[in-house]
């Protein structure tokens, strides 16, 4: 039925009318509509303030930054003409910043996706060495494997970048810088890797790089866990950070590592990151220029490893044959008036590229147990196939020997118990002790017949040393005869001391040994007198090839004890000095001339291998006697300086089980001073290596 019209009305004003009806109610429908929007909004927000309020503030409260450390591109390590020995080369890594808003699917599917982008990249021949994708899950960090199940790795923080690959190579810096946003989270880093000189240059000398989280491992020496585990270093370090850990890389850490710089992120109380990260860089480390030649070093080192083979082919009988089970050399230059060591060998050495990650796989260090450890500062034992073999055969620390013996009349004329030109018959054989029943002998039962001090030095005289100063020295201190007072053993023990013999010698070098001053032990074990007796002739105190080569400066620059120097100066990574070092005299002993002077005299006994040279010097040989496991043992083991006039380089060889000193020690010397005088100039002018 249709709607009558009114009076007047037409059809368009009923229409206009209905038009205007819709309009008001769609009107107040959308006012209706945003007075509920606004009014839950109110609610809402009366919700947060005075219900969930509390609970927001603490949460805001909890944010805070996090700062991840950022390794610093590490210094250089030259030697004294600036060839590198260690160095940092800088390469790329591919890094993945964890997402926690992320399904597991997506992040397994981001793991496959880089594995076959590895592989596709990757020449033929390295292939097989890439990651797999359940490699590359674990290196992410996730806390699931690629099947989903939860991984044995526990997670760490989430705004810790993780390591996926190092070392990447062009193709693949170039297709992750093209495709970076197929792979969300991932990013290129420039970090740097330590490298070491293939020739195997004085190695442990150098030390090596390990992990922070291996070098604070309670079972490493205290020097190590004082220094890594002091308050403050984890907030330094991060666990897989590089640090020094042993020789100059550690004496120097500080130094060689630089500024680490670091990226801020900001972050809630899930650990989430929640703003941009800010990112501050490091600074290069400082370059080490040691006093080490590597010219000089390399010789050394072949000239250790050419005698010990000489040795083991020598004929039956011979006297270099002596020698023929010795397995290990040591030998230290050191220049007479600056301290600065020229040359340090320990050989057999290693090679160092077993380091350069940082880690080392269980079979490689039992390769190199007996090798790494640098001989010539502290007790090492030789190589042996069998790993009980080595406790029926001397460590690096032998008695001195007949080197002892300048050192021993030195002190006989000190003290006033025996003058220069008194005369001694040699009776080959010395008794003492109740009813005379102990005994020395020299060498082989030699007679030497009528001696001096000096010639006593120079025939190397057992018999002389034990009776003029080893049992003078004990009556004439326990049983005064003489104006000096004071136990002989203590004044025995004031001159090694003075000498550099059973104290550190002051270089700072890590582990360094003190020595082992046997004496001490033998007084108490045997009495006073027979250990004076042995130790005039060296049979009582085990010291390294660096205190010899201290005390042979000494002999050399009469009573100047220098610091043993490793470094010249230190420079920024561009080369610009930071530090220069200068000669640091430690102590001095003072002695009338005509003493030192009889010393010098002395030290021209015969030795192998230095016919022919055209330069002068002093030495004393020692063969020192030990008896292991029930067996007698050589040791050879000599120290020298030259020029006799104005010296200016001494050197000390030790060979345990090398026989002796003048067949099994000596030669490597002559290679030694050869090699400076060459290089360096014994009178100041190089005469130039032989051409290779």
């Amino acid at each position: 039925m249709k709607t009558p019209l009114t009076t007047g009305e037409t059809n368009d004003n009923l229409e206009q009318r209905k038009r205007r009806n819709q309009f008001s109610i769609r009107i107040n429908m959308f006012f209706f509509a945003t007075f509920l929007l606004f009014s839950t909004l109110l609610g809402k927000l009366a919700t947060l303030q005075f219900v969930q309020g509390e609970e927001l503030s603490a949460l805001e409260k909890i944010w805070q930054n996090k700062d991840v450390p950022i390794a610093p591109i590490r210094g250089n390590i030259y030697d004294a003409d600036g060839y590198p020995l260690a160095y940092s080369m800088s390469s790329q890594s591919l890094f993945y910043q964890l997402r926690l808003d992320k399904k597991p699917e997506e992040t397994i599917d981001l793991a496959k996706r880089l594995a076959d982008a590895f592989l596709m990249l990757a020449e033929d021949s390295k292939k097989a060495a890439q990651p797999s994708a359940e490699e590359v899950l674990l290196r992410m960090d996730t806390g699931f494997k690629l099947d989903g199940s939860p991984a044995d790795k526990s997670m760490g923080y989430s705004f810790s970048p993780r390591r996926i690959k190092t070392d990447l190579t062009q193709k693949e810096i170039a297709y992750f810088s093209e495709h970076r946003d197929e792979f969300e989270g991932v990013e290129i880093t420039e970090e740097s890797t330590r490298k070491y000189d293939g020739n195997t240059i004085a190695v442990q000398t150098i030390g090596y790089l390990r992990q922070f989280s291996t070098a604070i491992n309670p079972s490493l020496p205290k020097s190590f866990l004082d220094y890594y585990k002091a308050d403050g270093m984890k907030d330094i370090y991060q666990n897989d950070e590089l640090v020094g850990f042993d020789g100059l890389e550690f004496m120097y850490q500080d130094v060689l590592r630089g500024q680490a710089g670091k990226k801020t992120y900001r972050i809630n109380s899930k650990a989430q990151i929640m703003e941009q990260v800010e990112l501050t860089a490091p600074v290069k480390g400082n370059n080490l220029h040691l006093t080490i030649d590597k010219d000089v070093q390399l010789i050394t080192e072949q000239a250790i490893a050419d005698q010990l083979d000489a040795m083991k082919k020598a004929p039956a009988g011979s006297y270099p044959a002596r020698g023929a089970k010795a397995v290990a050399g040591y030998a230290v230059a050191m220049e007479v008036d600056t301290g600065k060591i020229i040359a340090m060998a320990s050989y057999p050495d290693y090679d160092p590229a077993l380091w350069e990650s940082g880690r080392i796989s269980p079979e490689n260090m039992a390769a190199i147990n007996y090798r790494y450890t640098n001989g010539a500062v502290r007790e090492r034992f030789g190589e042996f196939s069998n790993p009980e073999e080595f406790r029926k055969h001397p460590s690096s620390l032998v008695y001195l020997g007949s080197t002892m013996k300048p050192l021993s009349v030195l002190v006989g004329l000190n003290e006033g118990i025996i003058t220069a030109n008194e005369k001694y018959t040699d009776p080959v054989t010395f008794y003492f002790g109740k009813d005379r029943k102990s005994s020395v002998s020299n060498s082989d039962r030699s007679y030497f017949g009528i001696l001096t001090a000096a010639t006593a030095i120079q025939k190397s005289s057992n018999t002389y040393m034990a009776e003029m100063i080893g049992n003078r020295l004990y009556f004439s201190k326990n049983y005064p005869a003489y104006p000096q007072s004071g136990n002989a053993l203590d004044v025995w023990d004031s001159y090694m001391k003075k000498f550099g013999l059973g104290v550190l010698t002051g270089s700072g070098f890590p582990g360094e040994s003190e020595g082992l001053a046997d004496y001490i032990a033998a007084a108490k074990r045997d009495g006073p007198q027979p250990t004076l007796i042995y130790s005039s002739f060296g049979q009582q105190g085990k010291y390294t090839t660096l205190q010899l080569a201290q005390y042979a400066t000494m002999l050399a620059n009469h009573g100047k004890r220098y610091k043993p120097q490793f470094v010249e100066k230190i420079t920024t990574y561009d080369q610009e000095v930071v530090k220069a070092f200068q000669p640091e005299l430690l102590d001095e002993v003072k002695f009338p001339e005509a003493y030192w002077n009889v010393l010098k005299e002395g030290m021209q006994s015969n030795v192998q291998g230095f016919d022919g040279v055209n330069y002068t010097f002093v030495r004393k040989t020692g063969t020192s006697e030990q008896s292991i496991a029930g067996s007698n043992v050589d040791n050879a083991v000599l120290i020298a300086y030259a020029p006799a006039e104005k010296p200016k380089l001494a050197v000390a060889v030790v060979v345990p089980e090398g026989g002796f000193g003048s067949w099994g020690a000596a030669p490597i010397a002559r290679k030694i001073f050869d090699a400076y005088d060459a290089k360096i100039g014994l009178d100041g002018l190089p005469k130039g290596l032989p051409q290779q």
